[in-house]
């Protein structure tokens, strides 16, 4: 029984949220593990703040770790209309940040989350300690692609089988079944809205902007990514520094957590905040 009580407290501890931040009146859900400087872990399109279960308790013996479901995802309410922006992705990670007293945070990004994390740059510079993408873009002047002119209808029956073929396609023959199914059950359990919604999110061109950040910024790509430019990019991130984790898929973080949360620590350590 004693054996089992630290990690009951701490599954309790995870699992509690902090008292309900909103943003446009919408309740954001979210959880606070540890002290210490704080990191904010924000996850991808149609995802939610499980896919960091590999990294809050290895970050939260020295950080405050900082998890939320953006808008429309996970327990996080979806805005009546259906419509969703970085604007509001970015203001729903200041509203979690005002709510859990840190100052200067370190933003972990995947996916989608890279340009939400950007946004909130943009926003909120003061706040920044420091930008981390995990496959995902924090230059958008080359998204999206000259061969890829618009996202594919995400609505209905077809819409949904569309949705499948698309998560499918961001594993690797090594990608386990657990996590698999994690995924695809996180990801197709989204609203149909949210999945348009946030796709148009990462498609408008109000987030083409390319004004320097000048916080410290990392990329983590998986295997099947090749690694940004690091000298273009830092006409942009002028401190950017980018690595990849081979073997990996999409959810890198969750496939190879041991090796992802070294780089993660290395970066860290780095940060003044």
């Amino acid at each position: 029984m004693r054996r089992l009580l630290p990690a009951l407290l701490f599954a309790i501890a995870f699992a509690a949220p902090l008292s309900a931040a909103t943003v446009d009146g919408l309740k954001i859900h979210s959880s606070s593990v540890g002290s210490g400087p704080a990191i904010v872990f924000v996850h991808g399109w149609t995802c939610d703040s499980s896919s960091w279960e590999q990294q809050v308790p290895a970050f939260s013996k020295k950080y405050q770790v900082i998890t939320l479901d953006l808008p429309g995802h996970g327990q996080s309410a979806l805005p009546k209309d259906g419509k969703l922006s970085m604007d509001l992705f970015a203001r729903a990670v200041e509203a979690v940040r005002a709510e859990a007293k840190a100052d200067k945070i370190v933003l972990v990004g995947h996916s989608m989350g890279a340009p939400v994390i950007r946004q909130y740059a943009h926003m909120f510079p003061s706040h920044v300690a420091g930008l981390v993408a995990v496959d995902g873009p924090l230059d958008m002047r080359g998204f999206p692609p000259p061969n890829f002119s618009a996202p594919p209808p995400l609505a209905g029956a077809e819409g949904l089988r569309t949705r499948e073929t698309m998560i499918r396609s961001m594993f690797v023959p090594t990608t386990s079944p657990a996590i698999q199914d994690h995924v695809l059950k996180m990801m197709l359990g989204a609203p149909e809205a949210t999945a348009s919604g946030a796709m148009a999110a990462m498609f408008d061109p109000a987030i083409r902007w390319s004004e320097p950040i000048k916080s410290p910024a990392f990329a983590v790509v998986a295997g099947t990514c090749q690694v940004p430019d690091v000298h273009k990019t830092r006409e942009v991130l002028p401190t950017f520094e980018a690595t990849q984790v081979a073997g990996t898929g999409h959810f890198l973080m969750m496939e190879k957590p041991a090796e992802f949360n070294q780089q993660l620590t290395a970066f860290l350590d780095q940060i003044k905040f």
